[in-house]
């Protein structure tokens, strides 16, 4: 029987893997790394954090040649992310996680914190120049962060001012056009001060031909990243921090076409900009012998510009066509202080046994949109909580952790349709966990912890209420959804730290789904659609990743997760199919035990670095994932796919050269989709007949990368 080409691919490159590593000449292995984990209320190790984690240094962001974090996520297992603009803006973590947003605000199930400053929603500003590790956690932060993490969170931390001084220049150059340079210089000003300073500009025509305009730029990219540090060492028991922000992203957005090509035909491609000035301080206090005091004090503003050519064609291509744009102009500034005392050994409570950790918390942002410039809204909340921890030595193996956030939240919705609300809401959160220390540098653990996602003001149907008696006030507001998380796991490492793993496996019970529902509108023939809490959900699933250093010359790394999350009694007035007529009714649907959107059964991560000569390496990774539905509103799905992706690296005394590719097998992979049914096709030449249409991921590139440091 004749073999699948892809099989065929994917087994020469596995054979690769082995006869390289055969080659090689086994020395005595080196240990493995250790990472620390910084997002948690206290510091420990990525193998002794009891909850699941993935963190990628800056070894790893070099090696896979990422410039953003959308370019890490199929890294770590159970992670997806969703496109529909010129980078994948919002992630999604065990199949949890917002699509996109437009006119009404969102409330974010995944936090992204990037040098203490909160940049929930804004995945433009999630640059990784110069960046130290990216933290993934997957499950409710509802101790550490609260409302902005019922799924998971994302934090992002750069490197710290060094030592001694030095300069580092980084070019790039590839296929369509793209092309990178960055600088990076560091080192001390005095005794006391040191300073980091790193600006990067990346361009590229994107991965489409606009043949109307005869352009290869209208999707392109051009972002300038400038980020400033400095660290001030008081005294001995004072350290603070000073962090500057700046992203200037010029974007293109002409991504979608009528046959799914990337030949588009747009008279008016449109943008996806961001301007943002953001700065940190934080502050680390040890002169009290009872407690160290953290502190970390954020502000960011940011103008974002989103707009699209609607009907993705010309004027003139067809005598049925229509001709429309849609921009969206969003201010977000916020602000946020973050204070916490961590015990001591001379603090600790109950005999000696309990170690602490207290907490207050505050954040105030102010979100203004103007569409069209024809509607306006404007949203503002305001956080406060506190929360504790307590790290009990039950022996000296065992260990209970207990932590519990209370937290206020109050937002306020108003437009210029004269609609005007707001909602109030006590919220709290935490989590249960007994971690033992086996022998053998080995962690279990089991959690149950607890999140929340606040609710909010449908202003948009509240509007439309005006005019459709369908609507009813109970649309108008929607209410808290929670989730209770039961994880347990097992990480460690072995063979004198040249094996790293973790593994876990979790239960997630949600209540009060916050989903998208529509109704339909007989006067002007369209949906409104709101959030509701319509339905229950269960997510089952295992993750785990593991790092083996097989010889100094060869190390082999993998992660791989399998998920399966599902409604639960969910009934949808929102989805269609092919099945709908031209009435525009929808027959509501159970969508009990369907799959989540954007929530793939399972999604892998394997590869290998090997040293071909002393000064000459190589690295082989292979991705996949499966497919996965692109809405909860219809059944349109992407493809599964796999992905080969190679780097072969040349390092000087003071340089360093890469040759590299992705997505070598030239793939298609969609990264968003959208199934337009018969009341609302996008095409005039078939009648505007129903019909999915997707935006495709990156095509094989190859480029070349160097880097010089003085």
């Amino acid at each position: 029987m004749k073999s699948h080409p892809r099989v065929n691919t994917l087994a020469r490159c596995i054979g690769l893997i082995a006869s390289a590593g055969a080659s090689i000449v086994v020395a005595e292995p080196a240990a493995l790394e250790e990472v620390t984990v910084t997002s948690q209320l206290r510091e420990h190790t990525q193998l002794d954090t009891p909850t699941s984690v993935s963190v990628l240094n800056s070894a790893a962001i070099e090696a896979r040649g990422a410039t953003n974090l959308e370019q890490l996520l199929n890294l770590a297992p159970n992670v997806n992310f969703a496109s529909g603009a010129s980078r994948g803006r919002f992630v999604q973590i065990r199949g949890i996680g917002e699509r996109s947003q437009f006119i009404d605000p969102v409330n974010p199930s995944v936090g992204l914190i990037v040098d203490g400053i909160d940049f929930t929603g804004l995945g433009l500003a999630a640059s990784t120049l110069d960046m130290q590790q990216v933290e993934i956690l997957r499950g409710p932060q509802g101790t550490v962060y609260g409302a902005n993490a019922l799924a998971g969170l994302v934090s992002m931390t750069s490197n710290a001012p060094a030592n001694e001084t030095f300069a580092r220049v980084s070019a790039e150059a590839a296929q369509y056009g793209s092309h990178t340079l960055s600088a990076v210089t560091s080192g001390p000003l005095s005794e006391q001060l040191g300073y980091r300073f790193a600006v990067q500009n990346q361009q590229s025509d994107g991965y489409v031909h606009n043949r109307y305009l005869g352009r290869d730029d209208t999707n392109n990219l051009d972002e300038t990243v400038a980020r400033g540090k400095l660290r001030y060492q008081a005294n001995d028991d004072l350290q603070l921090d000073f962090t500057l922000f700046y992203l200037d992203a010029d974007n293109g957005y002409d991504a979608f076409t009528l046959d799914n090509s990337r030949n588009t035909l747009s008279d008016q491609p449109g943008w996806d900009r961001q301007e943002t000035l953001a700065g940190a301080v934080s502050g680390l206090w040890t002169g009290n012998n009872l407690f160290t005091l953290k502190s970390v004090l954020s502000a960011a503003s940011s103008d974002t510009e989103y707009g699209y050519d609607e009907d993705w064609t010309y004027v003139g291509f067809h005598p049925w066509e229509y001709s429309s744009t849609d921009n969206y102009l969003r201010d977000r500034d916020n602000l946020s202080v973050d204070i916490r005392a961590i015990s001591t050994e001379a603090s600790r409570l109950f005999g000696d046994s309990t170690g602490w950790v207290v907490g207050v918390y505050l954040r105030s942002e102010e979100e203004a949109l103007v569409r069209n410039a024809s509607f306006a809204s404007q949203f503002d909340t305001d956080n406060a909580a506190i929360y504790g921890q307590l790290n009990t030595a039950l022996s000296d193996r065992l260990e209970l952790i207990t932590g519990l956030r209370l937290e206020q939240r109050r937002a306020v919705y108003e437009d210029s349709l004269a609609v005007a609300d707001s909602t109030d809401e006590n919220l709290w959160g935490g989590n249960i966990t007994l971690q033992f220390s086996a022998a053998n540098n080995t962690l279990v653990y089991g959690t149950l912890s607890r999140g929340y996602k606040a609710g909010g003001v449908n202003g948009r149907i509240i509007s439309a209420s005006a005019s459709n008696p369908a609507i009813g006030s109970d649309t108008f507001l929607f209410d808290t959804e929670h989730m209770l998380n039961y994880e347990l796991g097992i990480k460690g490492d072995w063979l004198e730290n040249r094996l790293q793993a973790q593994l876990a496996a979790f239960y997630q019970d949600r209540s009060d789904v916050q989903a998208k529902q529509s109704i339909f509108d007989p006067e002007d023939f369209s949906f409104d659609d709101y959030l509701t809490n319509a339905a229950g959900g269960r997510t089952t699933g295992v993750e785990a990743e593991v790092n083996y250093q097989a010889s100094d010359a060869l190390r082999l790394f993998a992660s791989a997760g399998w998920l399966n999350a599902e409604f639960e009694d969910f009934i949808s007035s929102a989805h269609v199919d092919a099945r709908d007529d031209y009435t525009g009714e929808v027959t509501p649907i159970s969508l009990n035990g369907r799959d989540l959107a954007h929530a793939p059964n399972y999604q892998f991560f394997t590869g290998a670095e090997f040293a071909l000569t002393q000064n000459l390496s190589a690295r082989l990774e292979l991705e996949g994932k499966d497919d996965f539905y692109f809405s909860n509103s219809h059944d349109e799905k992407s493809t599964a796919y796999e992905l080969v992706n190679a780097r072969l690296t040349y390092r000087g005394d003071s340089w360093d050269v890469s040759l590299w590719g992705r997505n070598l097998t030239n793939e298609v992979v969609y990264t968003r989709g959208f199934y337009f049914s018969n009341q609302f096709g996008n095409n005039p030449a078939n009648g505007y007949a129903p019909e999915a249409y997707y935006q495709l991921g990156e095509p094989r590139i190859a480029g070349v990368s160097a880097s010089y440091t003085f």
